[in-house]
């Protein structure tokens, strides 16, 4: 029976260094383990950080559920991981898909999904599954329901955090994007001729928001650019605490159609320390 397990937010830290994860080699391979984001939680409550402790502990790979990271192209509007993240751990469905106004599917994803975990546990790992886009995460539980019951042993955690120590580390993390070159980077990409921002990657929010600005080069003197800027990353912001507290909301509603039980034994004690520490608390989280 599957469970859903909620935890506290895990900061974005420092990856911590690669343990020693080596099996004996008579041990037959592992069960997967089914870690499904949101690992669930909203944007910014620690998914990246999460997925990449628990493949660390538990010998697993970790397999992208974000629909606009699956697309190649805007590494810092998607909010990509990181070499330096990632901590040796290898990530499979990140920018994979092209070209960038594609339309990436959730069927298509649970196709993709399903040969990514396949390879995975082939080489004795752990798939786990993080991501942002509950659709995806949809299509895996109930698109296949059967086979993914016979295949895995799934182990579902929630990634839940108060909405106001959210939204305020939204707004950092933002800043901090735009430190690491995200203006530039959807400039270079920029094409005045397009309109629709609906579909692939276009829809990356950094992307439609920076629109006007970029626009604004055309025709506009320096101090309406670095207004029309100053609005931009106000709305990326806006948009990113708006999209976290609709994950939130629709993770919920998808909760209720899942099995939900107490940990099994076997799971106890197994967390990493930190999730153990943020566990207290949780019941205190507001609603956005």
């Amino acid at each position: 029976m599957s469970q859903l397990v909620p935890t506290a937010a895990i900061p974005r830290l420092v990856p911590p260094p690669s343990i020693d994860i080596t099996m004996p080699v008579s041990s037959p391979p592992p069960p997967p383990l089914f870690s499904v984001n949101r690992n669930m939680g909203g944007t910014g409550t620690g998914k990246t950080r999460l997925a990449v402790d628990l493949a660390l502990r538990f010998g697993g790979e970790v397999i992208n559920a974000d629909k606009t990271e699956v697309y190649k192209g805007v590494d810092v509007a998607t909010n990509k991981v990181t070499a330096e993240e990632c901590a040796g751990v290898p990530h499979h469905l990140l920018g994979v898909a092209h070209p960038a106004d594609a339309e990436f599917t959730a069927v298509d994803f649970r196709r993709e999904e399903s040969r990514a975990a396949g390879a995975v546990t082939a080489r004795g790992r752990r798939p786990i599954i993080a991501g942002g886009s509950n659709s995806y995460i949809d299509e895996v539980i109930d698109g296949d329901r059967r086979a993914l019951c016979e295949r895995y042993d799934c182990f579902f955690l929630c990634v839940d955090v108060q909405s106001t120590v959210l939204h305020g580390f939204v707004g950092h993390r933002v800043d901090e994007m735009c430190g690491r070159g995200l203006v530039d980077e959807v400039a270079a990409a920029f094409d005045p001729r397009r309109t629709d921002y609906s579909r692939g990657i276009w829809c990356a929010i950094g992307v439609p928001e920076l629109d006007a600005y970029l626009r604004s080069f055309s025709s506009g003197d320096d101090e309406e650019r670095a207004w029309l800027l100053a609005i931009a990353i106000e709305e990326i912001k806006a948009n990113t605490r708006q999209r976290s507290c609709r994950q939130r909301a629709k993770i919920q509603r998808l909760a209720a159609g899942w099995p939900v039980a107490s940990p099994p034994r076997r799971h106890h004690g197994v967390l990493p320390a930190a999730l153990r520490r943020r566990r207290r608390g949780l019941g205190a989280a507001r609603r956005c």
